[in-house]
């Protein structure tokens, strides 16, 4: 056992367990959880921001990028509430998250006595919005529940969890057993009767189809391996983007999907809920038979499908592949090669946003970072950027997060500080957190920011002048002069109309070892909708 205060055992947990940033704002209920980290700041770093909600979204953003836990920490109340939008697109994105947050004084809780930032009941207000949550009330139990927290987040389906602790038990001492990491929960061993079964299907089938989500991040070789073997076309849509190669004959974006799906014969979904295919593409193809795989077992009664197989998608991969027969059809390569070259023709239509996002993919380096938001152009690179890796792609899924983009970019960049990355923006999207080109500077955090400017909530605009006569409410913005806005903080800034521009801007950007602002000028009248890609089947 050693002595430690609450605050000194959580920290301890944290770095037991690989943990080598938090990103928080202190407040008086976590004082002692912020002098723990000033006295470890040899071995754990603390990035502090300008509101509660970046921290959350920069751990979000930390774990997106490198697949592993991230921590934030908030006092409690209002402070942890401001996070919730990144939790619960945590929730979305199944990112490994922990929520560190504050107390009111032990004796306190409960009570309803009014006490600084004290909610009705905190704990049972977190276990609606994560994985798991607990409170530790004594620091004797802090090394453990840090411990179970990371079990919980890294086990089956990843997800985001909270620990609470009161107040007065941050600073309070106790003897502590320290913790080292507890394994994971064994994974679900595919069912080989429904291997065999989906092996059986898959070569009786003429045109099969893989759909890949985030659940299958980690399993981009052992996808690529069956879909090679059987010579089948990889979908993916947001969080599965990179898994295959675009590239690749084999990786298709939605649009190039679409065009084979009224010939498709078998779907085979791995770690993806299938929302486009069933929700956005209209009626199903005649006979079509569907099978998912999926870690959480939860998922399988949400969608009638053919054949479930709950496992993690990497195993599963891997043993159908050993048990599937090889397939080498001319034809059908040919016909999926056809869909690919068509459709980025066709996509080419979307401007000026597929202008920006051409002159973008050109500059950035292989290894670059592209974060989206909820824009325009972020809309158009789900089907029109190229992605060559899992994990290039950031984004906030099905949440659909609006102002989540730049904050959450802060913390792709200080996991990943020697890869490019640029986060995409709105204006309106942007100043949710503009403010945090403060953070950026101060921690020498050099991402490259681009805001596309069109004076609106652009999407929201045109969808009120098509379905109301015309007309608009709450939808235009007025803007203050971002370059001077930028530059306020020392920022370098650019102000681009055209993708010449853009590419010219990024160009320098790339070089300049500090963070950077760019700010495209567009008109939402010019904007092309990009949704008869997305969502061909809504009309």
């Amino acid at each position: 056992m050693t002595r430690m205060t609450g605050g000194e055992a959580i920290v301890d947990g944290l770095i037991r367990h690989g943990i080598d940033t938090v990103f928080g704002l202190p407040g008086v209920q976590t004082y002692g959880l912020f002098d723990a980290l000033a006295r470890a700041s040899n071995s754990i770093r603390l990035i502090n921001a300008r509101h509660e909600q970046t921290t959350a979204y920069m751990a979000l953003g930390y774990a997106c990028a490198t697949g592993r836990p991230a921590a934030y920490a908030v006092v409690p109340g209002p402070g942890v509430l401001n996070t919730t939008a990144a939790l619960a697109t945590a929730w979305g994105v199944n990112a490994p998250v922990l929520c560190l947050t504050g107390q009111v004084p032990s004796f306190m809780i409960g009570r309803r006595r009014g006490q600084l930032h004290e909610l009705p009941d905190q704990l049972a207000t977190m276990r609606t919005l994560v994985k798991w949550a607990e409170r530790i009330e004594h620091p004797s139990q802090a090394s453990h529940l840090v411990a179970r927290a990371f079990q919980e987040m890294t086990s089956g389906r990843r997800g985001p969890v909270s620990l609470e602790m009161p107040w007065d038990q941050f600073t309070a001492t106790a003897d502590v057993t320290p913790q080292d990491p507890l394994p994971p929960f064994p994974n679900p061993v595919p069912d080989p009767e429904k291997i065999e079964a989906l092996a059986k299907l898959l070569n009786a089938a003429k045109a099969p189809m893989i759909w890949v989500g985030g659940g299958a991040l980690h399993a981009a070789p052992e996808i690529l391996a069956l879909a090679e073997r059987i010579g089948a076309p990889v979908v993916s849509f947001r969080n599965g983007r990179g898994i295959v190669d675009d590239r690749h004959p084999l990786g298709l974006t939605i649009p190039a999907a679409y065009k084979l799906w009224p010939e498709t014969d078998l779907l085979v979904a791995f770690g993806t809920r299938l929302e486009v295919p069933t929700s956005r593409w209209g009626k199903m193809p005649a006979g079509l038979k569907v099978a998912r795989i999926d870690i959480d077992p939860a998922e399988m009664p949400r969608l009638k499908v053919d054949i479930g197989i709950v496992a993690d998608t990497a195993d599963a991969a891997r043993a159908l592949t050993a048990v599937v027969e090889q397939r080498n059809d001319p034809v059908r390569a040919a016909v999926i090669a056809r869909a690919k070259a068509e459709t980025l023709t066709e996509i080419q239509s979307v401007q000026p946003q597929m202008s920006f996002l051409n002159a973008i993919r050109e500059v950035l380096p292989e290894n670059g970072i592209l974060c989206d938001e909820m824009t325009q152009a972020g809309y158009v690179s789900w089907f029109g950027f190229p992605f060559y890796t899992p994990r290039s792609l950031i984004t906030s899924g099905f949440s659909g997060t609006l102002g989540a983009g730049f904050p959450t970019a802060l913390g792709v960049k200080v996991a990943m500080p020697d890869r490019p990355v640029v986060s995409l923006n709105g204006d309106g999207g942007f100043l949710f957190g503009g403010a945090e080109l403060a953070t950026a500077m101060q921690f020498g955090i050099n991402l490259i920011t681009i805001v596309f400017n069109n004076s609106a909530y652009g999407n929201v605009m045109r969808d009120q002048k098509r379905m109301f006569e015309g007309r608009d409410s709450g939808s235009a913005l007025r803007n203050p002069d971002f370059l001077a806005y930028a530059k306020s903080f020392g920022v370098p800034a650019w102000r681009v109309t055209d993708a010449d521009g853009l590419r010219s801007a990024l160009k320098q950007a790339l070089t300049a070892q500090t963070p950077t602002f760019i700010e495209v000028m567009t008109d939402i009248s010019k904007e092309t909708a990009p949704w008869p890609f997305i969502a061909p089947g809504r009309g």
